[in-house]
């Protein structure tokens, strides 16, 4: 099983943390939010990672080439970071996506117990993990089930209609890694294309072919970083 991160961004709702550093090289748990997540993935079996930077990628590219552990990385730079979504970022990496894959955000952290859980569950084409809570605001990337099939996922989801929320990690099987690559490449042919969320591509594909299942991860532990409160919650959590 192979790992693509999306790793290209800068973090600005973090300044000044992220002045000098992208928010995945920002200090966790004696190591950076990008080395807790590599050294998560090689503990849990995963035999190779493909880290998409962008922000000071020198930096990251440094991260990478000092790790020492048996799971291959290779960093893959994306010189339109500032001008495109992270779309464009999964479209650039295609070519790594020939086979069974799980794709994660650069900000999101989880414990060993739940890169397990999503190991071991059951084949489906297309799987996002996801968590549930009481309530949903308008920065939580929500979705819409049937059963545990997702109908629908996105930022602009009424809340009324939010039955869980995306984590950020998501898992191709089987005829999956196609059904996406071949979202990526009509949805880059569009004008809205570069400017958007890598998701929207779930999102279409769930609508038109029902393919996109979930994986509940209630209880397990696991974060997002978008804010110095993330930050700050992060430390506590995984520190």
């Amino acid at each position: 099983m192979k790992a693509i991160i999306l790793a290209a961004g800068r973090g600005s709702r973090l300044l000044p943390l992220t002045e000098t550093r992208p928010k995945c090289l920002l200090p966790v748990a004696g190591t950076t939010v990008l080395g807790l997540q590599l050294d998560t993935l090689e503990a849990g079996g995963i035999e190779e990672a493909v880290v998409v930077t962008g922000f000071m990628a020198g930096l990251v590219e440094a991260e990478v080439a000092a790790r020492s552990g048996p799971m291959r990385v290779t960093p893959f730079f994306n010189p339109f970071f500032q001008i495109a979504d992270n779309l464009a970022s999964c479209w650039m990496v295609r070519e790594h996506m020939g086979g069974d894959f799980v794709l994660i955000n650069g900000d999101t952290l989880f414990e060993p117990a739940l890169l397990a859980d999503v190991l071991a569950s059951p084949a489906q084409p297309i799987q996002v993990t996801i968590d549930r809570k009481a309530a949903y605001d308008s920065d939580d990337m929500k979705v819409t089930l049937d059963g545990s099939r997702l109908v629908a996922i996105g930022k602009t989801l009424p809340a009324e209609r939010a039955d869980a929320e995306s984590i950020g990690f998501l898992r191709f099987m089987g005829e999956g890694p196609a059904l996406y690559r071949a979202k990526l490449e009509q949805m880059m042919r569009t004008q809205d294309g570069v400017s958007s969320w890598f998701l929207k591509a779930i999102d279409a594909i769930a609508d038109t072919t029902g393919k996109v299942g979930t994986l509940s991860i209630e209880g397990r532990r696991w974060a997002e970083l978008d804010t110095p409160a993330d930050y700050a919650a992060i430390g506590r959590r995984f520190g």
